[in-house]
C-alpha cells in the first residue's frame, strides 16, 4: 500500500512553515527536528509530522524560547506521561525571564533618554553622551 501523505522538499517546507532552509538544517543539527529521509537522488523528503513540528519550533522561537527550552517542551510533547503542569512550569519560568528582560530594557530606555536630554541643549564641542560612554 502506498503512503498518500504529503511530503515536502526543504524549499517547500520553508515556504509552508515560514522557516528559512538554513534554519531548518540548523534545527536538524540541534536535534530539534529529525533528519529527514532522502529520495533516491539524495534530496531531503520532509513529512507532514516534520512540518507540524517545525511550526511548533518556529512559534516557540517567536515567543523567545531558547533551543534548550524548546528541547524540553518537545520532550514533554513527545512523551506519553506529560502533564500540563510541567509545560506550565517551563512557560512560567520563561515568562519570568521575559519580564526581567523588559525591566532591563526599560532601564536602558530611561538611561538613553536621559543622555539625549543632556545633549539637546548642549552646543559645545564636547558631547555628554560620548563623555558618559567613555566613563
Amino acid at each position: 500500500m502506498t503512503d498518500l501523505r504529503a511530503t515536502y522538499s526543504r524549499g517547500q517546507l520553508a515556504k509552508l512553515t515560514g522557516v528559512k532552509g538554513e534554519t531548518i538544517r540548523y534545527y536538524e543539527k540541534c536535534g530539534l527536528l529529525d533528519e529527514p529521509e532522502r529520495s533516491g537522488g539524495g534530496h531531503r523528503i520532509y513529512t507532514e509530522d516534520q512540518a507540524a513540528r517545525l511550526k511548533f519550533i518556529r512559534r516557540c522561537r517567536e515567543l523567545g524560547f531558547s533551543i534548550s527550552e524548546i528541547t524540553g517542551l518537545l520532550g514533554l510533547a513527545d512523551s506519553k506521561g506529560q502533564t500540563c503542569e510541567q509545560v506550565r512550569l517551563t512557560t512560567a519560568t520563561h515568562l519570568d525571564d521575559v519580564q526581567d528582560k523588559i525591566k532591563d530594557l526599560k532601564k536602558m530606555e530611561q538611561t538613553l533618554k536621559d543622555l539625549i536630554d543632556q545633549c539637546m541643549a548642549n552646543s559645545s564641542p564636547s558631547c555628554p553622551i560620548i563623555d558618559v560612554l567613555f566613563s
